[in-house]
C-alpha cells in the first residue's frame, strides 16, 4: 500500500514544504517521480539519521530518482502510524554546541522514505517489495539481537522462534532473515536480477554475518535457491557511525514550534557522520560519497576501529553512568574521574589492538570521540545505550579483552568495563533506584543472577570465597563470554572490580585505580 495524500490538520506534509521556515532544509526533488530502490528493513531512528539522510544527498546531487526507499518495520507499527499521514517525511534535527557551550540546532525535512510497511500486519506485502523489479539494495538496521544468530558457533540459530516458524511458514515470515530469503526466492522466481544485501548492524563483518545466514536459511528452503544467491547477489561489510538519541515529546514539541507544523517522529542526530561500505553492488547503488560515504575495498578495519572504540566506549559509559546516576552520556563524561577512566582505556588498552588506517590519527580520532560524547544538545540516554548487553559485549569489548589477553597485557579498565555490566545487571542504581534490564537473554541473565547468588551463599562467612563462586558462576556464561569463563586471569580481574564496584560504587573504584 503506497502512502496517500491526506493533508492531515496541522501536520508536516507534501502540501506544507514550500510553507516551512526558509532555515528547514527540504527535498528540492520530484517526490512524486521516486522509485522504490531499496528496501530497508528495521526503519528505525537511526537508519533515518543516517541511510536515508545520505540517500537524500545523493538525490539532491544525481538527481536519479530510482533510488526511493521502502521501509519495513518487522515489530511496531508505530513508525508507520506516525509517519504515514506525513506521506514519509520527516525531520531530521542535527544538534550540537557552538564555542560558548550554548546548544544549537539545524533541521532538514527527508522526503525519500516512500513506502512504510509493518511486516507482522502484511508479511507477503513486504516480500512482494523485495521482489519488486525497480528494488536492487535490501539493507538491515535491525540491530545485533535482530539477527537469530548462534552466540557460539557464529551461524544460524534454527530453534530460534521466528527462524523456526520462518522455515514452516513460506507465506508469513517474521525474521529478518525469513523475510530476506523468502523475498530473494520470489525473486528468482519471476526471473528477476539479483540484488544486495547490506547490513548496517554494529557487527563484525557484517555483511559476511548476513551471508552466512541468509545461506543457511536458504539451503534449508531450497538448494538451487541458495547457489543462486550465493553466486549472484553481493554482502558488503560496511561500518556506520552517528549517534542518534531517542526522540523524547519535548523534541517534538521543540521541532514543530520550529517547523510551524507537528512532526509525528523526527529524529535527532549529531553533525558527525562516517560510513566505510565495501563498493560490492550487483545492482548498482546511490552516490552515497555525496552525503559522506566512503566507498572502501575492505570494511573490517573501519569496523573494528568503530566498535572498539566508540561502541565499546559507549558501553563503558552506559553501565557506569547509569549506576552512578548519569542519566544522559554528557553527564557521565562530565565526571571527572570517569572521563579520565575512559580516555586511558582508549589510548592504553584499546588503541594499541587496532589495524593502522592510513591517514588516521588515533590520538586525535580519541579526542574528538570524547568531545562527541560531550555534546550538551544530544541528551543520548545512558540506558537507551545500555540495553541488549549480551549482545553488545562480545563485540564492543570482549574481542578486545582476548586480543590483549592473547598478547600478555593488562586489561585494568576493560575487565572494569565488564565488571560494570554485571553490576548493572542488577537492576537498581547506587542511589537505590530500580530500572528495567532490557535484553534479549534477560531471563537467561536473571537465572544467572541468582544462580550466582547461591553459589556465594555456599561459601558461608567467607567473603573472598564467596565473590570468587559468584564471578566463576557469572563469567561461566557462555552466550557471553565463551571461553572466557576458563581463563582464570579475566575472571580474577573481573572480578576484583566487582567486588569494588559493589562495596564502593563506581566513582570511588575509578578513583582506586587512577
Amino acid at each position: 500500500m503506497e502512502l496517500v495524500s491526506t493533508g492531515p490538520p496541522g501536520r508536516l506534509h507534501p502540501d506544507r514544504l514550500s510553507g516551512l521556515p526558509p532555515d528547514v532544509a527540504r527535498p528540492r526533488y520530484d517526490r512524486t517521480a521516486l522509485r522504490p530502490g531499496i528496501v530497508h528493513l528495521g526503519i528505525g531512528a537511526f537508519a533515518r539519521a543516517h541511510l536515508l539522510v545520505a540517500t537524500e544527498a545523493a538525490l539532491h546531487a544525481s538527481g536519479d530518482l530510482r533510488w526511493g526507499v521502502v521501509g519495513v518495520s518487522l515489530r511496531s507499527p508505530e513508525t508507520q502510524e506516525a509517519l504515514e499521514p506525513q506521506r514519509g517525511l520527516y525531520t531530521v534535527a542535527i544538534r550540537d554546541a557552538d564555542a560558548g557551550g550554548r546548544p544549537r540546532e539545524s533541521l532538514q525535512v527527508v522526503g525519500n522514505l516512500i513506502e512504510l510497511l509493518v511486516a507482522p500486519r502484511d508479511p507477503a506485502a513486504v516480500v512482494a517489495r523485495i521482489a519488486h523489479p525497480d528494488v536492487r539494495i535490501v539493507s538491515l538496521t535491525i540491530t545485533e539481537k535482530g539477527y537469530a544468530r548462534d552466540p557460539l558457533s557464529g551461524g544460524l540459530q534454527s530453534d530460534y522462534p521466528d527462524i523456526a516458524h520462518d522455515l514452516l511458514h513460506a507465506s508469513a515470515p517474521r525474521s529478518a532473515i525469513g523475510v530476506i530469503v523468502r523475498g530473494l526466492q520470489a525473486r528468482r522466481s519471476r526471473g528477476l536480477p539479483p540484488v544486495t544485501l547490506m547490513s548496517l548492524d554494529n557487527l563484525p563483518g557484517n555483511g559476511d554475518v548476513l551471508r552466512t545466514l541468509v545461506l543457511q536459511f536458504a539451503g534449508r528452503v531450497d538448494p538451487q535457491l541458495c547457489e543462486w544467491i550465493a553466486a549472484d547477489c553481493s554482502f558488503p561489510n560496511s561500518m556506520v557511525d552517528r549517534i542518534v538519541p531517542r526522540t523524547t515529546d519535548a523534541d517534538r514539541a521543540a521541532i514543530g514550534a520550529r517547523l510551524g507544523c507537528a512532526d509525528g517522529w523526527p529524529v535527532i542526530g549529531e553533525p558527525f557522520f562516517d560510513w566505510a561500505v565495501e563498493d560490492r553492488f550487483v545492482a548498482g547503488r546511490p552516490e552515497w560519497q555525496v552525503g559522506g560515504a566512503s566507498f572502501v575495498t575492505e570494511a573490517k578495519p573501519f569496523e573494528l576501529l568503530k566498535l572498539r572504540m566508540v561502541n565499546g566506549a559507549h558501553s563503558t559509559l552506559a553501565y557506569m553512568g547509569v549506576m552512578a546516576g548519569c542519566a544522559t552520556v554528557d553527564r557521565a563524561v562530565a565526571e571527572p574521574h570517569l572521563r579520565t577512566a575512559l580516555d586511558r582505556l582508549l589510548r592504553d588498552e584499546i588503541a594499541p589492538t587496532l589495524p593502522a588506517l592510513p591517514g588516521l590519527d588515533l590520538d586525535r580520532y580519541r579526542d574528538r570521540l570524547l568531545t562527541r560524547f560531550a555534546n550538551p544538545a544530544l541528551k543520548h540516554g545512558t540506558q537507551q545505550i545500555a540495553m541488549d548487553g549480551s549482545q553488545k559485549l562480545p563485540p564492543r569489548l570482549l574481542g578486545t579483552v582476548r586480543d590483549r589477553l592473547h598478547s600478555g597485557l593488562p586489561i585494568t579498565r576493560l575487565a572494569l568495563s565488564v565488571a560494570a555490566w554485571l553490576y548493572y545487571l542488577g537492576g537498581v542504581d547506587e542511589a537505590g533506584q530500580p530500572f528495567i534490564i532490557e535484553d534479549p537473554l534477560k531471563k537467561e541473565l536473571a537465572d544467572l543472577l541468582m544462580r550466582a547468588e547461591l553459589s556465594a551463599a555456599a561459601a558461608g562467612a567467607d567473603a573472598e570465597q564467596a565473590q570468587r563462586l559468584r564471578v566463576r558462576t557469572l563469567i561461566g556464561f557462555e552466550p557471553v563470554f565463551g571461553d572466557l569463563g576458563s581463563n582464570p586471569a579475566f575472571v580474577a580481574v573481573v572480578g576484583r572490580h566487582l567486588q569494588s564496584l559493589r562495596q564502593h560504587g563506581v566513582i570511588s573504584t575509578l578513583r582506586a585505580i587512577a
